[in-house]
């Protein structure tokens, strides 16, 4: 199809997700057409670096051929067959078996799911029914973060904790709580960061009185926001969040679903905190995006009970382990470990990626620019001395973005913040084009923000003339 045929029919079936339908039918979509490396084209030719990895997921790049020969060998053997009714099948059990070897020591089961957000449904449910088996089922309250993001299903939607999702229709699960986020540029900056992450973990603690520890079941986190903006917590955050959930035996759960699979350096972002989660919903990175597929591993604590005092699980999705998806994921993890892809996030391309993304902090517009592993944001400023933020009306992040994706870059704006995570297999010689693109977008943000205020500034001046 031609890219307006395309976008014609396109505005006339098809509803995108978080999308403004009438805004984006009147100016048609992005046709992307196909992909290799770290770089996507459109329609019209242009070649585009996916400085957000797709999202957040295609850890391998683009165009592995060794992934999508896995999915065609195993969909000539056995394109699916479904694991309810005691059934398995052989994708599956490697999938697990390998899962299992990666994840931490305690952790040595899964439970396939088909998205992260079907993880963090799982998640909900496996957690009542632990507490319920331990004979606590007053334990039903889970307390998650404002501005965190689980997912769009309705209890994912309700576990996460951004409000224009709330505001249409949500949340819808009870016994769901927020505390406030780690967010130490948005939030905590008349602090030092040591004590504004210590303020945040005394919060959870707070929350955790306010509703009984009898009543609290679980506390579920991303190691580092990822929809929210990035946000890296302080040092000091997770060691005290650790402690107040030892404190009164609530259960962690570490959403993975971005961090997991060598975003942070590690297999886990889990492992780079240093934390024991009981549970870690899993998707994104875990088959590169080629095929959807989540899972949720769970530690020996929870599915010790699960198994040995559960009964049956009354839970699960159509797809779960499918074998084509849990063949893909195989492949993909297997390829990460034996090109040292998590190994040269850690030591080579992470490193370079914080000292070329640094660089960008001098710019006019940029509060802060900080990144961890291959995860990075900047902070768009009006006033750099006082990190004044600008006008929502000018939708300053919107604006960056669209200018990045007209220089060749997709870099994704969270409301005035800008984030980017690149696919794992990036070099060197593609993070100096990332950051040479995002400056060049940084600069014309710059000069389209000062004409409209110069534009706004005669205007007055011609009222009061």
């Amino acid at each position: 199809m031609q890219t307006q045929e395309c976008q014609a029919r396109d505005r006339a079936h098809h509803l995108h997700p978080f999308t403004d339908f009438k805004a984006l039918g009147e100016e048609g979509s992005r046709v992307i057409t196909r992909a290799e490396g770290v770089y996507i084209h459109d329609s019209r030719g242009h070649r585009i670096l996916d400085g957000m990895a797709g999202l957040w997921c295609v850890n391998l790049g683009y165009g592995r051929q060794e992934l999508v020969e896995a999915a065609r060998e195993q969909l000539e053997q056995l394109p699916y067959y479904n694991t309810f009714f005691k059934t398995t099948h052989p994708p599956a059990v490697r999938l697990a078996e390998k899962l299992c070897e990666l994840a931490p020591a305690h952790m040595n089961h899964v439970f396939f799911t088909g998205s992260g957000s079907e993880a963090n449904d799982t998640v909900l449910r496996m957690v009542r029914r632990y507490w319920a088996l331990q004979g606590k089922p007053g334990k039903r309250w889970i307390i998650g973060r404002e501005n965190g993001y689980h997912g769009s299903t309705v209890a994912g939607m309700s576990l996460g904790g951004m409000a224009p999702m709330h505001d249409q229709g949500g949340p819808c699960v009870p016994e769901i709580a927020h505390i406030r986020q780690p967010y130490w540029f948005g939030e905590g900056r008349d602090q030092s960061p040591e004590a504004f992450g210590r303020a945040c973990a005394e919060a959870l603690e707070a929350k955790i009185l306010e509703l009984g520890e009898e009543n609290v079941a679980a506390f579920i986190a991303e190691p580092v926001q990822g929809a929210g903006g990035a946000i890296m917590p302080p040092a000091s955050y997770w060691p005290a969040i650790k402690a107040v959930l030892a404190k009164h035996d609530i259960l962690l759960v570490a959403d993975e679903v971005i961090c997991g699979f060598g975003r942070l350096g590690e297999w886990f972002g889990s492992q780079h905190f240093g934390l024991e989660p009981d549970l870690m919903p899993i998707a994104k990175g875990l088959s590169s995006g080629y095929l959807p597929i989540g899972g949720v591993l769970v530690g020996d604590r929870v599915a010790d009970t699960l198994i040995e005092e559960g009964g049956e699980f009354f839970h699960g999705f159509t797809y779960s382990g499918h074998p084509a998806c849990a063949a893909v994921a195989l492949k993909n993890l297997e390829l990460l470990e034996a090109e040292g892809v998590v190994e040269r996030v850690r030591d080579d391309v992470g490193p370079y990626l914080a000292r070329r993304w640094a660089e960008l902090a001098d710019h006019p517009l940029v509060g802060e620019a900080r990144s961890l592993g291959l995860m990075g944001a900047l902070e768009l400023v009006a006033d750099k001395a006082t990190g004044s933020r600008f006008d929502k009306s000018l939708a300053a992040g919107n604006l960056c973005r669209d200018i990045c994706f007209d220089a060749g870059l997709v870099m994704r704006s969270v409301g005035d913040t800008m984030i980017i995570a690149p696919p794992l297999v990036i070099t060197r010689q593609e993070i100096d084009e990332l950051v040479r693109l995002a400056r060049r977008a940084l600069d014309e943000t710059a000069v389209r923000l000062a004409k409209h205020a110069a534009t706004d500034a005669a205007q007055r001046e011609e009222i009061r003339a």
